[in-house]
């Protein structure tokens, strides 16, 4: 029966470390399988990484493309399918779709990032949705209804 106090590996999973430079009957000694000169034989040497031997490195023969807007606003998008679920549900009310109603049920991960009402699927209530910004056909479909696309800030 196994007990705290004498639980051990099973068999073959544990290896004994190689111990070098302990001696040539160890037959780990002499060079200490690092081999015959050069550069990783003597003490000090690091990988760099990216290092290909003195050939020109992959990251240097390649070309440098593209750009990064960095004005880009990413937005959290939300379907208006999804916010008719939600309030089909009973998680969230017709009255008061908000970001924050919309971060407490789970549907945005964030409620710092700006969220986007995007205008997929139909909608059956008469919803008053408050969001950062709202696709033409979103707001036009919240709108048909009688409901109200408030924008934030």
């Amino acid at each position: 029966m196994k007990h705290i106090g004498n639980l051990a590996a099973a068999a073959g999973s544990v290896k004994k470390s190689k111990r070098i430079g302990r001696g040539a009957g160890s037959g780990h000694g002499g060079t200490s399988t690092r081999g015959h000169k050069g550069h990783q034989s003597r003490s000090g040497h690091k990988n760099k990484s990216g290092f290909e031997g003195g050939q020109m490195p992959l990251v240097r023969r390649l070309p440098k493309f593209g750009f990064t807007n960095p004005f880009r606003v990413e937005y959290q998008v939300v379907n208006l399918s999804t916010i008719q679920t939600l309030v089909d549900s009973g998680r969230i009310q017709a009255s008061a779709v908000t970001v924050e109603n919309l971060r407490n049920s789970g549907v945005i991960g964030s409620s710092s990032q700006p969220v986007k009402i995007l205008g997929n699927g139909d909608i059956t209530s008469v919803l008053h949705v408050q969001a950062d910004s709202y696709s033409a056909s979103a707001k036009a479909k919240i709108e048909s209804l009688g409901g109200t696309a408030l924008t934030n800030g």
